[in-house]
């Protein structure tokens, strides 16, 4: 049965902030936001679409380390990047902000300590990946090793190329990305969610209460259920990052998978200081988070458990569309490979040219299946579509209009 909801909140998956966003990013999370925010707006709905640079990740810290920079230097360059583009190609933001914000920071510490407050954690001691030449304890990103499922190079965390998520236990032969050096394992302690406990709350949530949900979502959603949640460490032990705000835990910082979703929370606090509590706490209100295939867990399983766990009237999402990959002539997009066209560098070669990118892109949309980027089919859609089909409609609309 439809919902009548009075307004929509747009979430936007946070980019990391080691890089420019790329036509990948945009065809599967900027754009199709954008033309849904836009479509709201037109109709006269209340929205509001949030999004920002997650700016805590562990790739921020790698490509500080291979610069010789601060985390902060690195940040503050590539958000600055990031937002001016976006403005630039028209995604109509309501706020663009950053996880490094001081009230971002407030309110990631307050989530966490409700939920310590609450009794939501488990504590664990266990083993985790160690680089004795640097003499740190590593996080999944600083982890590479073979992909079992796969065999191709993967993180710690997940394999890019097939996509399997992944704890650095499950890698062949891992290793340090930061010497190098073979991974030890050492005895360390942090506070972990029990997904196992909200299993059955969510998997009613997704798979009875939501059928509508795109099979991709729904499918890799059923797949994690099915095997059995675990509980999921929310606290790493890294310098870069928001602190753990509790006794005893100098040297943790917040995982950047709890920290960073809390940024739709802030974000939204930050442009609505006054009434940010209807866009997350009222059942008129719906929640729709765009995200690309690779964060389905994060946003489906594992932000709604936090959320379930705070409880105060939090909104689950009422949707979470997410898309296939774009490849670039026949290739995954690498950021690692420089295999990408980035936003900002199309900007500057093709002046004025931002309707053309977004038209491909939308036309070309991997919404159902990975879907590929050429330049003949860039060139072929300009010239055939839009200068030919919808510019001779246009020229024909004009000069048979009659003047008064």
């Amino acid at each position: 049965m439809e919902k009548n909801f009075k307004r929509t909140l747009i979430t936007t998956a946070l980019p990391y902030a080691n890089g420019p966003v790329h036509i990948g990013h945009l065809a599967g999370v900027y754009v199709p936001a954008d033309i849904y925010a836009r479509y709201l707006r037109l109709k006269g709905q209340e929205v509001v679409m949030v999004g920002g640079s997650d700016e805590h990740g562990v790739p921020i810290t790698i490509k500080a380390r291979e610069e010789g920079v601060t985390p902060q230097d690195i940040v503050d360059r590539y958000h600055a990047i990031i937002r001016d583009s976006m403005k630039e190609l028209g995604i109509t933001f309501d706020v663009y902000s950053r996880t490094t914000s001081d009230i971002h920071a407030r309110t990631a510490s307050e989530f966490f300590r409700r939920l310590y407050d609450n009794g939501c954690f488990e504590v664990q001691t266990s083993m985790q990946p160690y680089d004795a030449e640097a003499g740190e304890f590593l996080a999944d990103r600083y982890v590479g090793g073979t992909c079992p499922h796969c065999g191709k190079q993967a993180y710690g965390d997940q394999c890019e190329a097939c996509g399997t998520s992944l704890s650095a236990t499950e890698l062949i032969d891992p290793y340090s990305r930061l010497t190098s050096a073979p991974v030890s394992w050492r005895e360390t302690t942090h506070w972990y969610l029990p997904l196992n406990k909200y299993e059955e709350r969510l998997r009613h949530w997704i798979l009875d209460e939501h059928p509508e949900w795109k099979p991709n979502v729904a499918g890799q959603c059923k797949s994690w259920l099915d095997m059995g949640l675990q509980p999921r460490a929310v606290s790493r032990d890294l310098k870069w990052g928001v602190p753990v705000p509790v006794e005893g835990a100098e040297g943790k910082v917040l995982y950047v998978w709890f920290d960073a979703p809390i940024g739709y929370i802030s974000n939204t606090k930050e442009i609505l200081p006054d009434s940010w509590e209807k866009w997350w706490k009222d059942p008129e209100t719906r929640i729709i988070n765009f995200i690309g295939k690779d964060n389905i867990v994060f946003h489906c399983i594992v932000f709604p458990a936090m959320l379930m766990a705070y409880g105060d009237g939090f909104q689950l999402p009422d949707n979470v569309p997410a898309n296939e990959f774009l490849n670039l002539e026949g290739d995954k997009i690498s950021t690692s490979r420089n295999w990408a066209i980035w936003l900002h560098e199309y900007l500057r070669e093709f002046p004025g040219k931002q309707d053309v990118l977004r038209y491909v892109l939308t036309a070309n949309a991997p919404e159902t299946k990975d879907n590929d980027f050429t330049w003949a089919d860039f060139q072929a859609r300009n010239n055939n579509e839009l200068v030919a089909i919808l510019g001779n409609f246009v020229n024909r609309a004009a000069v048979l209009t009659p003047v008064p």
